[in-house]
């Protein structure tokens, strides 16, 4: 069942109603212009938008909030409203008596007051007259033909589809080889340096594992589970790993590492230690580390790296949050990522949050991944994450890692690679740093 009405003149009335979409409900050719037809498909359901068409090209109807029912009263509604298109510019006319908007008659179809009625007594005809309880001119509204070719009815239902993307990203497999490609390539500015290192912090369960596979699937070809992943009230990273990527089975090592630590909890003495993230950021700790969260690393723990050189230490970091529960974030996991940034601050080390289970968190991601940035919750999400965790937006990037899926897809693909080149922007940004630090060095020598 295809709507009459065009995406042009739905996103019209759409407008006026807040961030709402069309679904037709009653389609007159298809279901027949009786009332009957009319209120098995349209009782008890609102709020609706009702259009009626005829031959004369004039597109027209009105808006109410209120459910149809075949009571044969008045029901007052004061944001009821009658318009008409004049080609794509919607003329619109409020209702002036609201008490007497719309009329619940078991015999005819949408019946606005006195002043317009579409399926009048069951026949493909419409009823006007105006200027009761609604002023309208009725050339301006149907061009004076009362016969109808056409009447819809549509459910007004609430949705978070923005109009438009508001940032913009190409959604093809060339884009997606050019990602891979730009990953492979890349060289960190340092010379001493030969793969960037990126630090994974986040919640227990908020998919800081499931990240590193993902990004491995997506240069092994195929869907991986090489670091612990699932679900757990505790961390299921147990130990400090430093997991370095290839391009293909056989492939060269990729110039990224992906350093996932143990989940943060809420209570404490549980999950990650906050003073092992200085270690870590610093580059002290060896790979497969076993943390303790009762007792954070001391220098003369087995293994611990006391001269580490640039090519150690952390070089951007990636906060990891659940989208899901980003507006329930627990008081004192906050205040513990806020202790985490501000020693990641001290040491000027870039930082950027992933924005994981997006597809979890909005119907419209779950439908289609490329909705992403269509999605005004998605945003709210963002928005959220980036005021409680005090980064900007710009360092907000929304992902969905392979979870339950046995092949790859090319648009999470994308959007995953496009998290990564975050990352190594962010990474010369500190190699930057670092430069500029050398050479006012050398200067004030």
């Amino acid at each position: 069942m295809s709507p009459l009405l065009t995406k042009s003149q739905q996103r019209t009335i759409c407008s006026q109603l807040g961030r709402v979409k069309l679904k037709l409900l009653y389609k007159a050719s298809i279901h027949g212009f009786t009332s009957a037809a009319f209120h098995q498909r349209c009782d008890n359901r609102s709020p609706t938008v009702s259009v009626g068409y005829n031959a004369s090209g004039y597109v027209f109807g009105g808006y109410t909030k209120q459910p149809f029912s075949q009571s044969g009263q008045y029901v007052p509604d004061d944001q009821a409203f009658l318009f008409t298109f004049s080609g794509e510019m919607l003329h619109k006319y409020p209702v002036t008596t609201p008490v007497y908007a719309v009329r619940m008659m078991a015999n005819s179809g949408p019946y606005f007051g006195e002043a317009l009625v579409l399926v009048h007594g069951s026949q493909p005809v419409v009823y006007n007259n105006p200027g009761t309880y609604y002023n309208f001119n009725a050339a301006e509204m149907h061009g004076n033909d009362l016969n109808l070719t056409e009447c819809e009815v549509y459910q007004v239902e609430e949705t978070t589809e923005l109009e438009r993307p508001w940032r913009t990203i190409i959604w093809e497999s060339v884009k997606r080889n050019e990602l891979m490609e730009s990953i492979k390539s890349y060289k960190p500015t340092i010379s001493s340096v030969s793969q960037i290192r990126v630090l994974l912090i986040g919640p227990v369960g908020a998919g800081k594992s499931s990240f590193f596979n993902s990004i491995n699937s997506v240069f092994r070809g195929h869907v991986t589970s090489q670091a612990i992943a699932g679900c757990s009230t505790t961390s299921l990273t147990t130990q400090f790993r430093s997991y370095s990527l290839k391009a293909g089975r056989e492939g060269k090592p990729l110039p990224i590492i992906l350093c996932d630590t143990m989940g943060l909890e809420e209570s404490t003495g549980a999950g990650l230690d906050i003073d092992d993230i200085s270690s870590i950021l610093k580059g002290h700790l060896p790979d497969r580390y076993q943390f303790n969260p009762s007792a954070p690393l001391h220098s003369e723990a087995h293994g611990y790296r006391k001269s580490a050189g640039t090519k150690d230490k952390i070089h951007c970091v990636a906060y990891i949050i659940d989208a899901c529960k980003v507006s329930i974030m627990p008081t004192k996991l906050e205040e513990k990522l806020d202790a985490i940034r501000r020693k990641v601050n001290l040491l000027g080390i870039p930082q950027l949050v992933l924005l994981t289970k997006v597809d979890e968190a909005c119907p419209l991601v779950t439908e289609d991944v490329k909705n992403i940035y269509r999605s005004g919750y998605i945003k709210e999400m963002m928005q959220e994450v980036s005021a409680r965790l005090g980064v900007p937006l710009s360092c907000v990037v929304p992902v969905k890692n392979y979870s339950e899926e046995l092949e790859l897809d090319p648009d999470c693909d994308i959007l995953l690679l496009s998290a990564v080149i975050q990352m190594l922007r962010f990474a010369d940004n500190y190699f930057d740093e670092i430069s500029d630090r050398s050479s006012n060095m050398e200067v004030k020598e």
